[in-house]
């Protein structure tokens, strides 16, 4: 995503009046882990778990930035300069640290590399020396590092206008990429560029189909150009995992058979797509725009069938044919949305996409102020080095499995008579008593030193433990308004007897439905939650 904070400006001034200059770095002497295993792509995307970016950061950039140091500043531009830009303030070890801390497996680093560059496509060594250093500090905390060419001030899209030159700076930029982290491990992965690889200036996808072969063939070209460059630049490179930018990277447009993966000796590519859809809820903030209503609540049955749709779509285009799929890019803001549905729509994206077998990164920027002294927070706080929302973390370790989810439940029965059997031998078995009800099953397990089988009458009957806690935890939060969009979108995998080990059981289903003005589980039973968790409504307990 490009997202151009030139409100910042009066910040980036102060930060370059109030810090000095990067302490001396010496790339050359980086211990980071240099190891290449014999794992393929399709492993190490696995074993990425989920991610975040390190957005509006070091891929900030604009001619303004020089304007405002001649004036704020000594008039002498530096990396800090730029990184500051968009209102990131100086990264250190400790935010990194933090990202690591709060369960996320990867770091996405994007770069603007022009900044400061020099005659023909030179890149900065004060630039190339401050990368290296966050990339260190990225696997150092045990954390995969992407790096890549991100929008970089928007030279790409002069691509189709002037291919011989822009096929030239892409090149000796990548050359030069490649051959100062060469060196490096397989916990770093080259990205091939941003979402720029896609010109509407060729071909519009809201038009016809005119331009749409040559647009497609010059984004595979280039992708392609990326992979030889750096499959012949030495050190690591030749087996380095890459990762390849779809079309504009886009889900539909790079499952269009257009689209084709580069040819690659070493066999060691993941193909890049972002997810930023219903557009309205995952871009726009609180005004409408021509293209998009904006919205400020996500989770309706339609939502969530679009995002399993959507994922299913990789899956079965990329996943199901050996290519690994990351979801380099997914998010929205929080201005204008309430904080339930970003919560719902953030955790949701990232459990679709891991259960789907993609890795997810969130796209979290620095907070933005607005020209009215109003502050927007981010997702992840770079002061404190932690997710902003906690309860976000919760699920998000929840779905990585960092932190698995433990969990009691204290249940309530009433009183009916009926008759199971009990079989047990020596090893531990499981008893289940049925109920006349046939609403829900009580599972216990217990240990046996002997063989017999047992007659019994039981008094069990199952109610609602807890109203509105869909997922028997004991608790009513986001995640049972998830599972109930969940079981309503994909009932075969979610709803009741789903395949999933975490699908809706019955006793879920009498908790969760809440909803007097409908029968059975619905999406109104959702909506009600949410009520409850916005304290709209006190209690969740169905009005006889």
């Amino acid at each position: 995503m490009v997202i151009k904070k030139a409100s910042f400006v009066a910040a980036a001034a102060m930060l370059t009046s109030v810090l000095g200059s990067f302490p001396q770095y010496d790339k050359n002497v980086c211990a980071a882990e240099n190891s290449m295993r014999d794992m393929t792509t399709m492993e190490i995307v696995k074993d990425m778990g989920i991610g975040i970016n390190l957005g509006n950061t070091m891929e900030a950039c604009g001619d303004w930035i020089a304007d405002v140091d001649a004036q704020w500043g000594d008039g002498i531009l530096t990396v800090k300069d730029y990184e500051t830009a968009w209102g990131s303030p100086v990264i250190t070890k400790a935010m990194i640290q933090g990202m690591a801390d709060e369960g996320f497996g990867v770091v996405r680093v994007p770069v603007a590399w022009s900044n400061l560059m020099g005659d023909n496509y030179k890149i900065s060594e004060e630039l190339d020396a401050r990368v290296h250093e966050i990339v260190d500090w990225v696997i150092d905390a045990d954390m995969y590092c992407i790096i890549n060419i991100h929008w970089d001030n928007g030279w790409v899209n002069k691509f189709p206008d002037d291919k011989d030159e822009c096929m030239k700076r892409y090149k000796v930029m990548w050359e030069q990429i490649s051959d100062s982290f060469k060196d490096y491990g397989d916990k770093l992965m080259f990205e091939s560029q941003n979402e720029e690889l896609g010109w509407e200036s060729v071909w519009n996808p809201w038009g016809s189909t005119d331009g749409k072969a040559e647009s497609y063939g010059l984004v595979n070209e280039i992708n392609q150009k990326f992979v030889d460059v750096v499959r012949n630049s030495g050190g690591n490179n030749p087996k380095r995992h890459l990762l390849i930018s779809g079309y504009n990277t886009g889900f539909d447009r790079t499952c269009d058979p257009l689209f084709k993966m580069p040819d690659d000796p070493a066999n060691r590519m993941a193909v890049s797509v972002h997810y930023y859809t219903p557009a309205g809820f995952a871009i726009l903030e609180d005004k409408d725009e021509s293209w998009a209503k904006a919205r400020s609540t996500w989770g309706t049955a339609d939502d969530f069938k679009e995002l399993n749709d959507n994922m299913e779509m990789m899956k079965k285009g990329y996943i199901d044919k050996g290519i690994p799929v990351i979801v380099g890019e997914y998010g929205c803001p929080t201005k204008g949305k309430e904080a339930e549905s970003v919560r719902l729509f953030l955790s949701s994206v990232c459990r679709s996409a891991y259960e789907h077998g993609l890795c997810p990164i969130l796209w979290s920027t620095p907070d933005s102020t607005a020209d009215d002294g109003t502050v927007t927070k981010g997702h992840y706080d770079r002061t404190n080095c932690k997710l902003v929302d906690q309860e976000l973390k919760k699920l998000f370790n929840e779905i990585s499995g960092s932190e698995p989810k433990e969990t009691t439940v204290t249940t309530t029965t009433s009183s009916v008579t009926t008759t199971s059997t009990t079989t047990t031998t020596s090893a531990t078995t499981t008893t289940v008593t049925e109920t006349t009800t046939t609403v829900t099953s009580i599972v216990t397990s217990a240990s046996e030193t002997a063989t017999s089988t047992v007659t019994s009458t039981t008094v069990v009957l199952p109610a609602v433990t807890v109203w509105g806690d869909a997922n028997c935890d004991g608790d009513v939060d986001m995640s049972d308004i998830v599972l109930i969009m969940q079981s309503l979108a994909n009932p075969n995998k979610y709803g009741l007897d789903g395949t999933d080990e975490k699908a809706i059981t019955a006793q879920g289903q009498l908790n969760a439905d809440v909803d007097t003005a409908s029968k059975g589980i619905t999406s109104n039973d959702a909506v009600r939650i949410q009520e409850f968790l916005l304290h709209k409504i006190s209690s969740l307990e169905p009005v006889k």
